[in-house]
């Protein structure tokens, strides 16, 4: 397994890992107009490169050639948070060590830069949730965002303290 920095020009592969993942990963928790229109909103390639030009980190993990997940970073309040903004894995790599993987790289750029917090937002019906639980974050709060066009995101905000 190796992670790499995402090249501009390799965004799309992140969109496209996205666009696999999102069906399968929420097909049971939001309606597939809701995933067409949260995959449009958040991983389209230039929102993607624009997010990359304000700073934040984009990564991808492979393991033997195939790129097979990605992870977001973006530094909050004034540099003292990281958020994991984006963390996902194609559904056949699951139970794999790769989740984990992208984690510890969180952690790793969180202590480069001096950051105390990790923390996330995930789906309260994302089976994700427990992975998170298991690698030493914890629910914080509740959460609940009008994302327009009658559409919500109902999250738990999770945190892991270094």
């Amino acid at each position: 397994m190796q992670i790499r920095t995402a090249l501009p020009e390799e965004l799309p592969i992140l969109e496209n890992l996205a666009r696999a993942i999102w069906p399968v990963t929420y097909k049971d928790i939001i309606s597939s107009e809701q995933i067409a229109f949260m995959l449009d909103w958040m991983y389209s390639t230039p929102l993607l490169l624009k997010q990359q030009r304000e700073g934040h980190e984009f990564y991808i993990l492979d393991t033997k050639g195939q790129d097979v997940a990605f992870m977001a970073l973006e530094w909050t309040d004034e540099q003292s948070k990281l958020k994991i903004n984006k963390l996902y894995v194609l559904p056949s790599f699951h139970g794999k060590g790769i989740g984990k993987k992208l984690i510890e790289k969180s952690i790793e750029r969180a202590e480069f830069t001096g950051v105390k917090q990790i923390y996330l937002q995930v789906n309260k019906d994302n089976k994700a949730v427990e992975f998170y639980k298991k690698v030493g974050f914890h629910i914080e709060k509740e959460a609940l965002f009008d994302i327009g066009h009658g559409f919500v995101m109902d999250d738990y905000i999770m945190a892991y303290w270094l």
